[in-house]
């Protein structure tokens, strides 16, 4: 059952960096020239009016960490309890409540020093809640900022909130947020035999869908566990259309900085299934690559420990790579720079490893690259399962 709130009449613009409405700002940065605008955009966090009514009287869990926050940077908790909503209990995904461990680092349950309220980790061994968990909660609350790439795992934390929901007869509500990659839908679709943690569905790398659109396609499709479908309700973004830029307020995960990183994170993201290091240790995380094993060029960085990444790839070595730090803002998924890496590494039988398959979600793509097929022949293998993607798409879009 899917239910989505129609759009209010209301409106107002996201406050930043600034003592007042702006229509041009900057956030947690970008390395391009181009000054965004949002007026009169309004996330489902502070579409507030919508799902107050709905908390009235309930108990309350919600799935959040420090992306859940509302334009005037309130934690969207925070705000709850203000609000006198009786939340229960913090649901956190991978890196925690406050967004700071590393990338598959181990959360343990525990308590928010600020408000005394319990935490239970979704992810390592417990990525679905427990029935227990959920015992005494009238509502869950999922509130994430997800980047639109299929391995972003706060996609998969969704599907199994959905799934716990379902089954314990719980209702759902979505707070939307804007896809910063919103207009791209590109790359190989998932291969069910590939499914993981880091790919649930049969969607390409980069999906071109708010976290609400992509509930509701979960919803509908019917990927859920046994065909089940949860009681569905998506608080919509207002004044938003997907192709408009759109730059966050925190950084939605450690490695992830600003926007260039944000943007060229999906491309990147498939060094993770090799042996380059995607700038893992640096100031300059998903905006850099490079190895020990690449053609020294007049570029490298040497990874050190730093936030988020304790122990990166290649500590204390000097990897030689590319800087896309000024590289302009991407609108595909870009394999140019991974076939490049290929063909530059001194040992192509060690280039990839396992990983690699599951954050692709086919086998197929690596053996493209290992036979030396170019990228135009790669993409143009994409294009019919992309296009009944998108055909299938258009049934759970919110903002047309």
């Amino acid at each position: 059952m899917i239910k989505f709130i129609a759009k209010s009449a209301f409106v107002a613009a996201f406050l930043f960096n600034t003592p007042s409405y702006s229509t041009v700002v900057k956030t947690i940065g970008t390395n391009s020239s181009e000054a965004f605008s949002y007026t009169e955009i309004k996330t489902g966090a502070d579409n507030y009016e919508k799902y107050l009514p709905l908390l009235k009287d309930k108990k309350v869990g919600i799935v959040t960490n420090q992306t859940g926050i509302l334009s005037n940077k309130t934690h969207v908790v925070d705000f709850l309890l203000e609000k006198k909503i009786a939340v229960q209990t913090i649901f956190a995904p991978e890196h925690g409540f406050r967004g700071t461990a590393d990338a598959g680092e181990h959360i343990v349950d525990g308590k928010d020093q600020k408000t005394g309220l319990p935490i239970i980790s979704l992810y390592g061994d417990n990525k679905k809640p427990k029935p227990a968990q959920l015992s005494g909660i009238d509502v869950m609350i999922f509130d994430l900022q997800d980047v639109g790439a299929r391995f972003y795992t706060y996609i998969s934390s969704l599907h199994y909130v959905m799934e716990a929901c379902a089954e314990n007869n719980v209702p759902l509500i979505v707070f939307d947020r804007p896809n910063p990659n919103g207009s791209i839908v590109d790359g190989p679709l998932l291969e069910k035999e590939f499914t993981s943690f880091v790919g649930m569905h049969p969607i390409p790398l980069l999906h071109g869908m708010t976290i609400g659109e992509y509930a509701q396609m979960v919803n509908g499709e019917k990927w859920l566990k046994d065909g089940a479908q949860c009681k569905l309700t998506v608080i919509p973004c207002l004044d938003y259309k997907r192709t408009m830029p759109y730059s966050l307020l925190v950084k939605p995960s450690p490695n992830l900085p600003n926007d260039q990183s944000i943007n060229l994170y999906a491309s990147l993201c498939l060094f993770e299934g090799t042996n380059v290091s995607m700038g893992r240790g640096t100031e300059k995380q998903f905006q850099i690559y490079g190895s020990p094993y690449l053609t020294k060029t007049n570029f490298s960085f040497t990874p050190k420990p730093n936030f988020g990444a304790k122990d990166p790839l290649y500590n204390g070595k000097e990897c030689f790579g590319e800087d896309l730090t000024a590289y302009p803002k991407l609108k595909q998924l870009e394999l140019k720079w991974f076939i490049k890496a290929y063909q530059n590494t001194s040992d192509k039988t060690k280039f990839f490893n396992a990983f690699f398959t599951k954050l692709a979600g086919t086998k197929k793509l690596q053996q493209q690259i290992e036979s030396g097929i170019s990228e135009t022949q790669i993409r143009q293998s994409w294009q019919k399962d992309l296009a009944a993607f998108k055909k299938m798409r258009t049934k759970y879009l919110i903002y047309k």
